[in-house]
């Protein structure tokens, strides 16, 4: 009896420090959710291109277009959607970052995305850093999904019942009963329901602001073995010797990738930032999904194979911690996970209000009490 009230009362102060910042990301999670399905139906030109059966371009020209475009901008990384989808080369300048669209097939360019402009974008920055910034946002929100995940865990030792026959009273709502006792069942009920799925979303969030999360799920799903560092590390290149032909490398980097890789559907290609880095290429079976993932790393002159990193010849570990977006997010199923982690991510945002009533109304009624 004793060791409930604690928790009780655990419950309570955890919810009331944590309630706003755990409702502002539950219902952003929510907005963002659908993003991909939204802007395919509001941008539909910028998004779509006809797929006309033709190779792609190399990634050279379309950064190149990408640079004609942004005015003194550099530009690492260019992004192959899919076959009928436009390209995306991601550039910046002294400016800010910037997302260039084009014709995958014709260098055609079609948009420039703004980030600090993009409504979706806005949101997933409101959801990761509160829209702070993110070296102060991350911790705040990162310690507000610690607190949720203890507040669950609370939630549902409070929620057990002592007797196996009342089980039944706690797993429905009674909607006959007066409004206060709707939302108190409402409370109980929902966030039983959605404790695994929101602990999963939670956990997984959890991998984007620390290192340690996402350590443990790799050293977890691999019993304690396996070598993260090395398996993760990418070779140095030694360029002192020759001048590095990037753009050449780059391009056969990535046609070889597409043709080891002919049934995937999602392709990117890394030009090195530094004489020192390899071109990086990456191949993803589904257009718009970033899990099982493929990686490969080249020469930046010869565009020679250094490294190559089969989704299936990676650690569970490593998988998981890939797949930790597409988990996040419910994309991982395509639209049912999307709709369970919708669904999940508004009923999180509701058990801090749901919460915050209830307790307010048992303080008004302690105040009559004692009046």
């Amino acid at each position: 009896m004793e060791f409930k009230k604690n928790v009780r009362l655990l419950h309570k102060w955890l919810g009331l420090t944590s309630g706003l910042i755990v409702f502002i990301v539950s219902i952003t999670g929510c907005l963002f959710c659908f993003h991909d399905e939204i802007k395919d139906i509001t941008r539909k030109e910028i998004r779509f291109v006809e797929d006309t059966g033709k190779p792609f371009l190399p990634p050279s020209v379309l950064r190149e277009n990408a640079l004609k475009v942004i005015p003194n901008a550099k530009s690492t990384l260019v992004f192959y959607v899919a076959r009928n989808r436009s390209a995306v080369a991601y550039t910046s300048n002294d400016k800010g970052n910037f997302y260039v669209f084009m014709n995958p097939y014709t260098g055609k360019h079609l948009f420039t995305e703004d980030p600090t402009t993009d409504f979706f974008i806005i949101v997933e920055y409101i959801h990761l850093y509160l829209l702070l910034p993110d070296y102060i946002g991350k911790h705040i929100v990162a310690g507000a999904t610690l607190i949720f995940i203890l507040l669950l865990i609370s939630g549902i030792i409070q929620w057990w019942p002592k007797k196996k026959t009342d089980l039944k009273k706690r797993l429905s709502v009674k909607w006959s009963a007066k409004w206060r006792r709707v939302n108190y069942d409402w409370h109980n009920v929902s966030g039983f329901y959605m404790a695994l799925v929101a602990l999963v979303i939670a956990i997984t969030g959890l991998t984007f602001a620390y290192d340690w999360v996402g350590d443990g799920i790799y050293y977890t799903a691999n019993l304690g073995g396996g070598n993260k560092e090395k398996e993760t590390q990418h070779p140095v290149i030694d360029t002192t010797a020759f001048k590095s032909n990037t753009l050449s490398a780059a391009d056969h980097a990535f046609f070889w990738t597409v043709e080891k890789n002919p049934k995937h559907d999602m392709f990117f290609v890394v030009f090195p930032e530094h004489k020192k880095d390899p071109v990086e290429t990456g191949a993803y079976p589904h257009a718009l999904r970033y899990d099982h993932q493929s990686n490969y790393h080249f020469h930046p002159e010869s565009g020679a194979l250094l490294t190559s990193e089969p989704y299936q010849h990676k650690s569970l570990g490593l998988q998981l911690n890939e797949m930790s977006y597409g988990i996040h997010t419910g994309q991982i199923l395509n639209l049912p996970g999307k709709i369970i982690a919708f669904t999940a991510s508004l009923i999180a945002a509701a058990l801090p209000v749901t919460g915050f009533v209830i307790w307010y109304g048992r303080r008004k009624k302690s105040k009559k009490r004692l009046t």
